[in-house]
């Protein structure tokens, strides 16, 4: 469980926004992970990547590929509603999740399904309430994770120990994240712009 809580931690700190304070973490954040095996190989490459160069160049580079490019959305729903009418509704049940906590969470102006925001609800205030967010938008956590994959970005190894906390193993493919949301294959490839599976043909015709 504590394994848990340090990944999902670590992880929102290394999705979000790079700053000071960000940099000031560092010796705890690899600290933390060295506690447990293997972990901080899954998350080295990227804090790495982050204090290699200086951190307005580091910022930059975040905000393109994760601010201005949907191609590494990082809000959950935006994988499956995109910007759709429905899509108001999810967010209203992640807010609705972080108010049942008892606890005040500050979202910072953002939506609240992002996921930085919803690692470090699990890791501080409700780990089976937060794993349980994860955990019914793994498909999301695969498709960016495979985003991430195709593009080389060192953050693929964060989402992957993310995935790694919940039940089975990662799908290979977008073909198999599909059938993991509990849909068929598509008659055409899924490409990374955010996609509503429930608009995908279901296999035998349904």
């Amino acid at each position: 469980m504590q394994r848990q809580r340090v990944t999902y931690l670590a992880a929102s700190w290394c999705l979000g926004y790079p700053d000071e304070e960000l940099l000031e973490r560092m010796p705890l954040i690899r600290s933390a992970l060295a506690e447990f095996n293997g972990l901080d190989r899954s998350f080295g490459d990227v804090l790495n990547a982050l204090t290699a160069k200086p951190l307005a160049e580091v910022q930059a580079w975040y905000v393109q590929e994760f601010d201005l490019s949907k191609r590494h959305a990082l809000h959950l729903s935006y994988w499956t509603d995109g910007d759709t009418r429905r899509r108001g509704e999810v967010l209203i049940g992640f807010k609705q999740v972080y108010r049942n906590s008892g606890m005040l969470v500050n979202t910072h102006g953002e939506l609240p399904d992002y996921l930085p925001m919803v690692l470090e609800f699990a890791a501080t205030v409700d780990l089976a309430a937060g794993r349980e967010l994860l955990t019914r938008y793994r498909p999301s956590l695969e498709m960016l994770r495979l985003a991430l994959v195709d593009d080389s970005l060192p953050h693929a190894q964060v989402l992957q120990a993310i995935c790694d906390t919940l039940p089975g193993a990662s799908p290979t493919d977008r073909q198999q994240v599909m059938k993991m949301a509990g849909y068929g294959p598509p008659t055409e490839s899924v490409g990374l712009e955010p996609y509503d599976p429930r608009l995908l043909p279901m296999q035998g015709g349904q």
